[in-house]
């Protein structure tokens, strides 16, 4: 498509937009953008286990690995929709990469420079729009070097008017997880990030009544968790578990929750061990619906929500979006980048 078709069909009011989900996982941008009237036309994902999830949920195999996908086979598309690996900017990744002697960040080959990736897909197919999703570490990372480099790629070097925030899904789901979402448009539009009911969500909203009693901890890891938990406690550091009830926020469910459920304790009463939450019980805490299907182990499920965006909190921004697309750029003032 020559450069002046590109800007035409960007300039024009968009009202039915296609969008693309990369490292679509197990298809937490596609419910949000579908819920918002997108339409997915392509999808991505490089495990096979969230494959086989995506697969059941929307009757579509994602394409495999994005860095082997020709820019020539993925078909037009409006918004393009990525939570790009987390791990190499994270805190608790950078700190494991520490540990291990390994690079992070962009010097992480494998991981770290998927953003590229994405540059490069926008700057070939140069989309009207993109939501990208990351840990809040992103904006920190390496002194900030890291950020500053990825928003200059987007904005110096692609063109794009973009603006960011970092968003607490604590008002949609009883779950503490910040993350920066990044939002573009090219040309500029107007946009403002939704706002988030100042009301917080607790425990008793996903709780099931009724568990299988092998999600109750064994008396040895409830020890074991409990001495690892003084035992940091004593050096003054935050390590430990994380017990809730129904009155509670939980904090951040993580992708290593299958090793212990440490972060998200269920307590059952005094002299009672505690107990994991169920794979349902993590899709609602990452806000699907009763309908999403599970096919994977409990193992694979938990790295699964753990990894995954939370829905309806990309739904509201999704809404916004295409709320701006279908405006003219015309109508309103340039977008000014604003941090939060």
């Amino acid at each position: 498509m020559s450069t002046k078709a590109r800007i035409s069909r960007q300039e024009a009011r968009i009202t039915s937009p296609r969008f693309i989900d990369l490292f679509c996982g197990i298809g937490g941008f596609r419910l949000a953008f579908e819920r918002a009237g997108a339409r997915c036309v392509f999808s991505s994902e490089i495990d096979q286990s969230a494959r086989e999830t995506y697969t059941a949920n929307f009757g579509e195999v994602p394409t495999g690995d994005i860095t082997e996908v020709p820019l020539s086979a993925i078909p037009s598309f409006d918004i393009l929709c990525a939570g790009f690996p987390c791990q190499p900017f994270s805190l608790a990744g950078v700190s494991k990469r520490n540990s291990l002697g390994r690079r992070h960040g962009f010097a992480d080959r494998d991981q770290g420079n998927l953003f590229f990736t994405i540059a490069t897909i926008l700057d070939q197919h140069r989309p009207a729009a993109f939501l990208l999703e990351n840990v809040k570490n992103l904006r920190s990372h390496d002194s900030g070097r890291t950020f500053e480099t990825i928003l200059g790629t987007l904005q110096r070097d692609l063109g794009y008017q973009v603006l960011w925030k970092v968003i607490d899904s604590r008002s949609v789901v009883p779950q503490r997880r910040e993350r920066i979402y990044i939002v573009g448009f090219s040309p500029s539009r107007w946009f403002e990030f939704p706002r988030f009911p100042s009301v917080v969500r607790t425990m008793a909203d996903i709780l099931e009544s009724e568990v299988d009693s092998r999600y109750v901890l064994s008396t040895r890891l409830w020890s074991y968790l409990r001495a690892y938990a003084e035992k940091h406690r004593a050096n003054n550091n935050g390590f430990g578990y994380g017990l809730v009830d129904e009155n509670s926020v939980a904090r951040t469910l993580s992708a290593r929750y299958y090793k212990d459920g440490a972060e998200i304790l269920v307590a059952r009463g005094s002299g009672r061990n505690p107990r994991r939450l169920t794979p349902r019980e993590c899709a609602r805490l990452m806000g699907f619906p009763e309908s999403f299907k599970i096919p994977v182990s409990d193992r694979k499920a938990y790295r699964q929500f753990g990894n995954s965006v939370v829905v309806p909190v990309v739904a509201r921004i999704a809404r916004k979006m295409l709320k701006s697309l279908a405006r003219s750029p015309n109508d309103v003032p340039s977008l000014v980048l604003r941090s939060r």
